[in-house]
């Protein structure tokens, strides 16, 4: 079994690359390589079988079929611009996150192998005058360009998985929080960084009110999903190769709250509350009554609780003093 995680140097590549590493196999069959690429050199993973790393830009044509090779099995397409740089530099969204997707796809066409694509979705598919509740067969209404561009993916999953060119399967990712590392360019980022960087002793900046509602899900659960959504059979997934990844809805008073009966009230003492217009204008579209009971049915799980999203940064990313 070969693997190929193109975004394997991103928060959730190395997860994901991470619990593959520790399972072993996939799909009922034992590892034999992995390939982590990306724009940037990934950082190498530990593991029982091969790990080779490199360089990736899927708005090449030429770079993608550098990657993804005749005995490619198992593609992870997670790499993607974020949704406020994608909202900015409309150009730069549409050649990574829809023409990226693109050639990836085509390039599993011109091989013919039919290898699995698990694509990466994500929430921002849903907006505007869908109504509510949200799952798996709301029609996407968008109103972002990586929203639009993402749902664009989704459509494609399905036509070349119903033409036979990939055995595909898309997940609506929820915001992953908490994420390790620095702030990015998402509208989302504030999600971790308000709680991150006071774990970490640092002071951060919550742009929006404590009322605010959102769908959240941890990185190490969003990996695990991962490697299940990579094992599942295409008849169990059906004609509609996209579905909600679960997740669930907290305000951020609630994971504040559940941080503070982690740790203590110390950290929650270092956010500043402070409006940011740029940012709200994204998030207030967003929505926050979705349902993932596809996903769900297939085995695929949320966190029981934010207290779990803390307790695994603090096992899994916290740095060392």
């Amino acid at each position: 079994m070969n693997i190929l995680i193109i975004g394997g140097g991103g928060v959730v590549g190395q997860k994901l690359a991470a619990q593959l590493a520790a399972k072993g196999s996939l799909r009922g069959a034992p590892i034999s390589r992995m390939v982590l690429a990306d724009v940037v050199d990934p950082a190498p993973v530990n593991a029982p079988f091969t790990v080779q790393t490199t360089r990736c830009d899927i708005a090449d044509a030429a770079s993608v079929a550098q990657v993804v090779t005749k005995d490619t099995d198992v593609i992870y397409l997670l790499a993607a611009i974020v949704s406020a740089h994608a909202e900015e530099d409309f150009d730069a969204g549409m050649q990574i996150n829809l023409f990226g997707t693109y050639n990836v796809l085509e390039r599993c066409r011109s091989l013919g192998t039919k290898p699995v694509v698990v694509f990466t979705s994500s929430i921002a598919v849903y907006g505007g005058e869908a109504q509510n509740p949200l799952g798996d067969h709301t029609y996407p209404n968008p109103q972002t360009s990586y929203g639009g561009q993402k749902a664009i993916g989704e459509i494609l999953i399905n036509d070349y998985s119903r033409k036979g060119f990939v055995d595909g399967r898309a997940f609506r990712l929820p915001t992953i929080s908490v994420r390790p590392g620095k702030p990015n360019r998402a509208a989302s980022s504030f999600m971790s960084s308000i709680l991150r960087e006071p774990l970490n002793g640092q002071e951060a900046v919550c742009p929006v009110d404590g009322d605010f509602l959102h769908y959240y899900l941890s990185p190490r659960k969003c990996a695990e999903n991962l490697v299940k959504g990579a094992e599942l059979d295409a008849i169990a997934i059906g004609e509609n190769r996209a579905m909600q990844m679960p997740g669930k809805v907290w305000s951020i008073d609630q994971v504040i709250a559940a941080m503070t009966a982690v740790v203590g009230p110390e950290p929650a003492k270092l956010i500043r509350w402070e409006a940011q217009p740029e940012v709200q204008a994204i998030v207030s579209g967003w929505r926050w009554d979705i349902h993932a009971d596809k996903a769900e049915a297939l085995g695929l799980e949320a966190d029981a609780s934010f207290e779990d999203n803390i307790r695994y940064y603090l096992e899994d990313d916290k740095p060392a003093a």
